[in-house]
């Protein structure tokens, strides 16, 4: 073994001052390094967990708001069926009470024709008789003057 040493001439003192410095410098390295570097990576990966959480939070959120708009475009929707056909409704009552409303005034105004046809037929029977009665006088006196004569 001593023979090994001396071929690659190996030195114990200097072969464990070597180890020792190593040995330091993997301490100084660790310290300094190491552990700085595993806190940032620590740091970067709980934050890189927060925005995953928080991603995941937002899209249960964004899934709560559809629900949420469907629910009330379901309801707008609902909404607008029921005026409309509470509308048509209405449309309907007022075309009905129009129509019911022209028709009576056409009944009333029917009316107060025939009432009107019906006094001028009066009328001409009652000034018929009175040019009757005139012209019977008439004719009877012209009777009675003719025999008289």
């Amino acid at each position: 073994m001593e023979e090994i040493v001396r071929v690659f001439g190996l030195d114990w003192k200097l072969l464990i001052i070597q180890a020792v410095n190593f040995g330091v410098l993997l301490l100084a390295l660790w310290y300094f390094l190491y552990k700085p570097i595993i806190t940032m990576l620590d740091a970067r990966r709980e934050k890189i967990e927060a925005g995953v959480k928080s991603a995941e939070a937002s899209q249960e959120r964004l899934k709560e708001i559809e629900g949420e708009r469907d629910g009330v475009l379901k309801k707008a929707t609902l909404s607008a069926e029921e005026l409309l056909s509470a509308s048509k409704d209405r449309a309907q009552e007022q075309a009905s009470r129009i129509v019911g409303d022209a028709n009576s005034r056409a009944d009333s105004i029917l009316e107060g024709a025939n009432k009107r046809a019906d006094e001028a037929k009066e009328q001409a029977l009652r000034e018929s008789k009175e040019e009757i009665g005139r012209a019977a006088i008439l004719a009877a006196e012209k009777i009675l003057k003719e025999k008289q004569s």
